[in-house]
């Protein structure tokens, strides 16, 4: 969690809350800090908070990220340039997923708070820009542009009055994680990236040097705008499809590929949205106490949503050579990407499911292990044969899943 948290204000009154009689305001508030008592008292329901069209319109620059991160690997599908991609991708999700936590809190519903967030939008912009090129020269953009992120985040919450310590304790840390990263991109090579790497490790442990404040994270907000990010990232796969397929003649194996790397993207649609999951983890986050819906909030959606992400990234890379040449056989890094992608976007849900107690859990498991055969098909046979494995692999593990479902 990169957020910084109000500190939870005195209760105006000892009375209990009317809840048939809401304050309008609340939706365009910050978010209510918790009166819930040991004994178990419940707060008074709140208006639903959903996401806004500024957002939206944020998100469409994390469109271009996701963009920007796959031509990087497609074009470097190696492990050096796996590393700076994995690297990349988790600092700017940071500090990304800190901004989905900072308008769960503090709506844009003002002109200031509009005003702002375009500004960490046009910073975001060009942290974008420089992605290709950020172990080449173009580290230094990076690293000021990120910076002006952390500015404008821990800024907003500063002017909306939120208490010095809270600002000091997480903006603190995030500073000294953006110092990392500005440091890396005045250096190179194994300089640069041992800088960036040790800001990606203090990603995992800033949730553990500080409490989590006691929050009312709003669970309607939080899931769907974590929903229309994965939605995003599968968009990037299918515009892999059309660069993939760049000015080739329209053929019979080009078409059959396309459609068949479709429904690959359906299936990992389906792997996150299929039985109206999206909506039984937002209940069963609606129904914690705040300290542990801010803990699943870390683990699941921004440790767990990186995993996801990544996987994604993996299979968009795959996906371009794949349909760019599809009756001919590909290399091994790109068979591997196709495959590894969508295993890692499998396990990641799995492990997701079973924090909030979804089944079933182990076809997809399966499933995730079974794609290890289908790269000898990517680079044995061809990249149509692997895609059409890899959209067989997952049909039997959703049917199979469906049937169990309805036997039940």
């Amino acid at each position: 969690m990169t957020a910084l948290i109000p500190e939870p204000a005195p209760p105006a009154a000892t009375s209990a809350p009317d809840a048939s009689a809401p304050d309008a305001s609340d939706a365009s508030a910050v978010a209510a800090v918790s009166s819930t008592s040991a004994a178990g008292a419940t707060a008074a329901p709140e208006p639903a908070l959903r996401v806004s069209a500024l957002e939206l319109f944020f998100d469409l620059v994390f469109v271009f990220t996701i963009t920007q991160l796959t031509g990087s690997l497609a074009h470097h599908l190696t492990v050096g340039g796996m590393v700076q991609v994995l690297v990349m991708l988790a600092v700017i999700w940071w500090m990304y997923d800190a901004f989905i936590w900072l308008t769960n809190a503090m709506p844009p519903s003002t002109h200031g708070r509009r005003g702002m967030l375009l500004l960490g939008m046009a910073a975001f912009l060009v942290v974008s820009l420089a992605v290709p090129h950020a172990f080449e020269g173009s580290g230094l953009a990076f690293g000021w542009a990120y910076l002006v992120i952390v500015a404008v985040h821990t800024g907003m919450f500063a002017a909306a009055g939120v208490a010095v310590a809270s600002v000091l304790r997480m903006g603190g840390l995030n500073l000294v994680n953006t110092g990392l990263v500005v440091t890396g991109g005045y250096l190179s090579g194994s300089a640069q990236l041992g800088f960036w790497v040790a800001a990606f490790a203090l990603q995992f442990a800033i949730p553990r040097l500080v409490d989590l404040p006691q929050f009312q994270l709003r669970a309607d907000h939080f899931v769907e705008r974590h929903g229309l990010i994965v939605i995003i990232a599968f968009g990037e796969s299918v515009i892999a499809i059309g660069v993939g397929a760049g000015d080739a003649d329209l053929s019979a194996p080009l078409i059959a590929t396309a459609l068949l790397t479709l429904a690959v993207c359906v299936g990992l649609w389906w792997a996150y949205f299929g039985h109206d999951d999206d909506t039984r983890a937002e209940h069963h986050m609606a129904g914690l106490g705040d300290a542990r819906r801010n803990q699943l909030a870390v683990s699941v959606y921004n440790l767990g949503h990186y995993g996801l992400l990544l996987g994604v990234l993996l299979f968009a890379a795959g996906v371009k050579s794949a349909v760019g040449h599809p009756g001919n056989p590909v290399t091994l890094s790109q068979a591997a990407a196709l495959a590894a992608g969508v295993a890692l976007f499998l396990a990641a849900n799995a492990a997701v499911r079973r924090t909030f107690g979804l089944t079933p859990l182990l076809p997809r498991l399966v499933a995730a292990a079974a794609l290890t055969v289908t790269v000898p098909l990517g680079t044995g046979v061809s990249a149509l044969a692997q895609v059409a494995a890899t959209a067989g692999v997952l049909a039997a593990a959703f049917g199979y899943e469906e049937w169990t479902v309805r036997a039940r």
